[in-house]
C-alpha cells in the first residue's frame, strides 16, 4: 500500500496516482521536479527534489520559474529537469506554484551558468540572477504571440550583403568574414584603428554579426556601456532588419529588457547586443560571440561571483562551438595570452595602412621636445600641447583627456605636501569649485578650520587638478572658444564638428562626428603611478581609445601625450598595442602574476580567513597540489568607517597555474560550502581573477 493512502493497488484496476504530503495527487509521468532554489548560501547550491502535483503537470516544465517550500519559507526557483523517481529517501514536498509557464531558462544557458559558477567558485543561483532578467508578468500574456514582431524566418534576407569596408584594411579581414558567412567558427583578436566614422569599430562588429546572420545563425555582441551600445545598434540598422536585433541592458528599464529577452527566447530576434549581463542572452543557433574593449572594468559584474563578460563569452564559445571575436583599440594581456596559446588568431593591419589611418603622435618627454621646452616634464600643459590645441582649433574640435573628475579632487598641505584628511572620518579633502570650502569626499563634512596633523600648517594646495579646473584654465587660455566637459554623471556621447575644446575624464570621451583635429593626453604620469598591477596596461588602453577618435595624420590629426614612461608612450608612438601587450604578458609570466596564473582572494575577519585558507591548503595537500599564497595582510582602508569593510579585515591571495585551476577551484568551492554549512566562523568573500586585488 502506498504511504498515506487507503487505496489498495490492483493489477486489474491499475495503480492510482501517488498521493504526497498533504494528500496532493502527483503527475503520472515524470512526477519529480529537480529545482534549483534562489539562494546565495554555498551549501544550498544544488538541485532539490520536489513532487509535481497533477494540477501543475503541464506547466511545471524544465526552465520555468516556480515557488517551493524550503525550511518553512516560500522561495523562488527554477525547474532544472523532470525525472521518474527521486533518490532523496524521504517523502517529497509538492511544488507550491508555477510562477510562469514560460521556460525562461534554456538548457544552453543553464549549462553556461553551471560552468561560470564552477570557474568563479560561485553558486549557480547567483549566476542565474544575472542571466535571467526580472519577470514582467504582463509581457508573458499569450507568449510568444503577444510579441508583435515578424518571425525570424520572415526576415532572413539581409539588407545588403555584409560589407567589408571596415575589415578591408586588415590583412585577413575579408577571409574572416567569408569564413563566418560560410558557417565557420573562426576565433580572432582584432585591434581596429578608428573609433569614429563608417570604418570605426561599430561597423566592424556589425559586419561580423551580419555575416553570421547571413549564414542562418545568431550573434551575441557585448560592449561596456550604453554609449557603445547606441553606436553599435545604429551600425546594425544599415545591415540587418531591425526586427532581428534585440537590445539587452538594465539602463533601458525592466520592461524593454524583458521584452527583448522574450523575443530572443522565442526566436523572434537572432542578434543580441548589450552590456555585460547580455553575455547570457538565450540566442538560438548561436554562431558568433563578440566582446568590445574587454579591458574595460565595466565588463566585470559587481555582484557575486564577479564574472567577467569576456570569460563568460569564452566559455560559451567553447560550449556551443561558436566563432569568437575579441576586439579593442588596445589589447589586454588576457587576449594576448589567448593569442600566444593559439586559441585566437590575430587579425592585424599592414604598417603602411596604419601610418595612413592613425594620427601623428608626439611625446613631450622625448629628447627633441625636451630641447625645445626644458620644462615640458613638469608642466601640466607643455608648449607642444598648447600649440597642438591652438592649431587644432583652427580645423575642428580638440579633445583634452584628464585623469580626475571634479574641480580639485585632492588637497595637500602646502608646507609638507601630506594629503589633507577629514578630522571626522579621515577621508580625503577636496574642493568642488573656485570659492568652495574644503569638504570631505567621504562624509561631506566641511573643513573650514583644517589643520595639518603632521606639521600643524593651515594652508592647503591642490594635489591634483580635475576636469572642471582644467576646463576653467583652458577657457582663460583660449578666450572665445567653446569649452565642453564630459565626466561623472554628465557624460556626453557625441559632440559636433564645430571648433571647441572638449575636456573629458578617461573613459568619458565623446565621439566627434568627423573625428577630432587633435587630442591632448594629460596626467599620464598620474595614471601610470597608480598602485595597481594593471596601471600601465589600463593607461595605454585609455590612450589608444582616445587617440582612435582623432583624424588620420594625412588629414592633420595630432595626439600629444605628456607622460614620461618610455614603454607606455612608445607603444602609442609606434601604434603597437599588440607589442605592448606582449611585453606586459612576458613580465607577468616571469613574475608568475595574473593573467599568467590564476588568482583567488579571500577577504574577511582574520580568524575566518585563516580558518578557510587552512582548510583549503590541507585539502589541496591531500590531493598532492601545492599553491603559492600571500597573506593574510590587513586591508588598506579605502572606504569610510560606515563602509562594509573594517580596518580589522585581512586578505589572503592564492596563486595557482591554469593546469591545476579546475582542481583548486573545486576545493575552494567545496570548502566554502562546508564552512558555510557548519557556521563555525564568519563568512569570507571569495573572488577569483579580480583585477583590483593587485
Amino acid at each position: 500500500m502506498v504511504a498515506g493512502s487507503s487505496v489498495q493497488p490492483s493489477l486489474l484496476q491499475g495503480f492510482p496516482a501517488r498521493p504526497v504530503q498533504g494528500g496532493v495527487t502527483v503527475a503520472e509521468q515524470l512526477p519529480v521536479a529537480r529545482v534549483l532554489i534562489e539562494s546565495s548560501l554555498p551549501h544550498l547550491d544544488r538541485p532539490f527534489d520536489y513532487a509535481v502535483p497533477a494540477a501543475l503537470d503541464q506547466a511545471a516544465q524544465p526552465g520555468v520559474r516556480v515557488k517551493v517550500k524550503f525550511n518553512g519559507q516560500d522561495l523562488n526557483g527554477f525547474v532544472l529537469e523532470r525525472v521518474a523517481q527521486s533518490d532523496a529517501g524521504h517523502t517529497l514536498v509538492p511544488l507550491a506554484k508555477v510562477v510562469s509557464p514560460v521556460q525562461v531558462l534554456t538548457p544552453a544557458v543553464r549549462d553556461l551558468a553551471t560552468a561560470v559558477a564552477a570557474r568563479y567558485a560561485g553558486t549557480v543561483s547567483d549566476v542565474l540572477r544575472l542571466a535571467v532578467p526580472p519577470r514582467v508578468a504582463r509581457l508573458e500574456k499569450d507568449f510568444p504571440d503577444s510579441l508583435d514582431i515578424p518571425d525570424a524566418e520572415a526576415v532572413q534576407d539581409v539588407q545588403g550583403s555584409p560589407g567589408s569596408s571596415a575589415w578591408g584594411t586588415l590583412r585577413t579581414g575579408a577571409a574572416f568574414l567569408r569564413h563566418l558567412a560560410a558557417g565557420g567558427s573562426p576565433r580572432a583578436a582584432v585591434n581596429p584603428l578608428q573609433g569614429y566614422g563608417t570604418a570605426g569599430w561599430p561597423a566592424m562588429l556589425a559586419q561580423a554579426a551580419a555575416a553570421a546572420y547571413s549564414s542562418g545563425r545568431g550573434a551575441l555582441l557585448v560592449v561596456p556601456d550604453y554609449r557603445d551600445l547606441d553606436r553599435l545598434e545604429q551600425a546594425l540598422k544599415d545591415l540587418v532588419p531591425d526586427a532581428a536585433v534585440a537590445r539587452l541592458t538594465a539602463d533601458d528599464g525592466p520592461t524593454p529588457r524583458y521584452r527583448n529577452f522574450l523575443r530572443l527566447l522565442a526566436g523572434k530576434a537572432t542578434i543580441a547586443i548589450g552590456t555585460r549581463s547580455a553575455a547570457f542572452a538565450p540566442v538560438q543557433d548561436l554562431g558568433l560571440v563578440a566582446c568590445w574593449d574587454d579591458g574595460d572594468d565595466l565588463h566585470i559584474e559587481q555582484r557575486a561571483p564577479y564574472a567577467h563578460a569576456r570569460e563568460v563569452l569564452l566559455l560559451r564559445a567553447e560550449q556551443e562551438g561558436t566563432a569568437c571575436l575579441l576586439a579593442g583599440h588596445a589589447r589586454s594581456t588576457e587576449v594576448q595570452r589567448l593569442v600566444e596559446a593559439g586559441w585566437a588568431v590575430p587579425v592585424d593591419t599592414e604598417r603602411a595602412t596604419v601610418r595612413r589611418t592613425v594620427p601623428r603622435v608626439v611625446s613631450t618627454a622625448d629628447s627633441f621636445e625636451q630641447g625645445r621646452d626644458p620644462l615640458a616634464t613638469i608642466a601640466r600643459l607643455p608648449h607642444a600641447a598648447w600649440q597642438a590645441a591652438k592649431e587644432g582649433l583652427e580645423r575642428g574640435p580638440v579633445l583634452v583627456q584628464v585623469a580626475r573628475a571634479g574641480y580639485a579632487p585632492s588637497l595637500v598641505c602646502e608646507t609638507c605636501r601630506e594629503p589633507a584628511r577629514c578630522g571626522n572620518c579621515q577621508g580625503p579633502l577636496a574642493l568642488a569649485g573656485t570659492s568652495a570650502l574644503p569638504q570631505c569626499r567621504w562624509c561631506s563634512t566641511p573643513a573650514p578650520d583644517w589643520k595639518c596633523s603632521h606639521c600643524g600648517a593651515r594652508r592647503l594646495r591642490k594635489g591634483s587638478t580635475g576636469v572642471l579646473r582644467t576646463a576653467e584654465e583652458l577657457g582663460r587660455a583660449f578666450p572665445g572658444t567653446t569649452v565642453i566637459t564630459s565626466s561623472g554623471d554628465q557624460v556626453k556621447a557625441t559632440v559636433g564638428a564645430g571648433k571647441s575644446l572638449v575636456v573629458a575624464t578617461v573613459g568619458a570621451e565623446p565621439v566627434a562626428e568627423a573625428g577630432y583635429a587633435a587630442a591632448l593626453l594629460l596626467d599620464g604620469d598620474s595614471l601610470l603611478r597608480r598602485e595597481t598591477l594593471r596601471a600601465g596596461e589600463d593607461t595605454v588602453r585609455r590612450w589608444f581609445n582616445a587617440a582612435a577618435l582623432v583624424r588620420p595624420a594625412p588629414d592633420g590629426g595630432l595626439v600629444v601625450v605628456t607622460a614620461t614612461d618610455a614603454a607606455a608612450t612608445g607603444a602609442l608612438l609606434r601604434w603597437d598595442p599588440a607589442g605592448y601587450a606582449q611585453r606586459e604578458l612576458s613580465l607577468r609570466v616571469e613574475l608568475q602574476l595574473p593573467p599568467a596564473v590564476r588568482i583567488a582572494s579571500v577577504t574577511g575577519p582574520r580568524a575566518a580567513v585563516e580558518h578557510y585558507t587552512g582548510a583549503v591548503e590541507a585539502d589541496l595537500a591531500g590531493a598532492g597540489i601545492s599553491i603559492r599564497t600571500a597573506g593574510p595582510a590587513p586591508l588598506v582602508l579605502t572606504a569610510p568607517p560606515s563602509g562594509r569593510r573594517s580596518a580589522e579585515d585581512v586578505r589572503t591571495l592564492l596563486f595557482f597555474p591554469y593546469g591545476q585551476a579546475a582542481a583548486v577551484v573545486r576545493v575552494l568551492r567545496v570548502t566554502r560550502a562546508a564552512v558555510a554549512a557548519k557556521r563555525a566562523t564568519d563568512p569570507v568573500q571569495l573572488r577569483l581573477d579580480g583585477v583590483d586585488v593587485l
